[in-house]
């Protein structure tokens, strides 16, 4: 059973238990307290929620406002909405003086369009924050574990993205299980053939994708990355040189994510064969489920991508 009801409200509830003990924690809202599941954090501390309505250029300079003056503000909103609409805001009123914001994208990947389609589906915000530089990036893979990105967030200085869904994710941590801080948490250590490495909603895809390929005599290793561009590696390059073939799984466009992320770590620090699976178009509307697996992100997709990669 489901502890939170989706990614949003595993933010949004987790913001509310901090704002219970820090009383600088705000909630900014470019009319999107109903979207961020965070009208609960509106009615409880309306004194403490400042919404300013559809501008989130606006609303993130709002946010760095807080910030500067000692306040701990959270912003959420859709993915694309902050990171393309508020860009530059993003980057030069929080990145650059390196302030204390939190952000909270929603919708990311082709499974958060099933309502609003092309428009707001958001495959390109990890690149754009991946570019910014003091951003930390938060890539959780499902509700519980959006709920300790936020309060793993929370205790970081500086600006931090957290990656979230449109609230029909399923749960594949145990509860409360704790929020890895080197970036990788491995899941399945069947053998070396090849690495799988995912990162966000699409977690429950890989695992199975390593199950089917051990069912063919394949064994890999497969782990999931929930930060990316961090400041400890260590640990994911250890499981780079477990094989000579990486294969990385995103609901992303294949540049600037994880994709992009893991080819630059081969590149430095251990040289290996790097297949990337990820967007590379738009995305169209549809059913979650059918979406993702017309993409590319089907558990038997995945498994194929690795058997022609490995030459099997």
């Amino acid at each position: 059973m489901l502890k939170y009801k989706g990614t949003r409200a595993a933010f949004t509830t987790a913001v509310i238990e901090l704002a219970e003990k820090d009383p600088r924690v705000m909630f900014v809202s470019p009319d999107a307290l109903k979207a961020m599941r965070a009208t609960e954090f509106g009615d409880k501390y309306p004194d403490r929620t400042v919404e300013c309505g559809i501008g989130e250029q606006g609303a993130v300079d709002v946010a760095a406002g807080l910030a500067a003056c000692g306040q701990r503000p959270f912003i959420g909103t859709y993915a694309g909405f902050l990171t393309l609409r508020a860009a530059e805001q993003m980057r030069t009123f929080v990145g650059y003086p390196n302030l204390n914001v939190k952000f909270c994208g929603v919708n990311a990947g082709v499974f958060g369009g099933e309502r609003e389609g092309v428009t707001h589906q958001f495959y390109e915000d990890l690149a754009v924050v991946s570019a910014l530089p003091n951003y930390t990036i938060f890539s959780p893979a499902d509700p519980e574990q959006t709920y300790m990105a936020t309060l793993a967030a929370y205790e970081i200085e500086g600006p931090v993205y957290i990656r979230a869904g449109s609230g029909r994710e399923v749960n594949v941590y145990p509860e409360d299980a704790p929020w890895a801080k080197d970036g990788i948490t491995v899941w399945r250590e069947y053998g070396n053939d090849a690495v799988i490495l995912s990162t966000g909603l699409i977690l429950d895809r890989a695992i199975a994708a390593a199950d089917l390929l051990k069912e063919q005599g394949v064994n890999v290793t497969m782990a999931d990355i929930n930060i990316l561009y961090g400041k400890d590696d260590r640990r994911i390059v250890e499981t780079l040189k477990k094989s000579d073939y990486v294969i990385t799984v995103e609901d992303h466009n294949v540049n600037g994510g994880l994709g992009s992320y893991i080819c630059g770590l081969a590149c430095e620090k251990a040289p290996r064969y790097v297949k990337r699976i990820g967007l590379t178009t738009y995305g169209e509307s549809g059913a979650a489920k059918d979406v993702a697996d017309a993409y590319g992100f089907s558990p038997e997709a995945i498994a194929k991508t690795v058997l022609e990669t490995i030459g099997k």
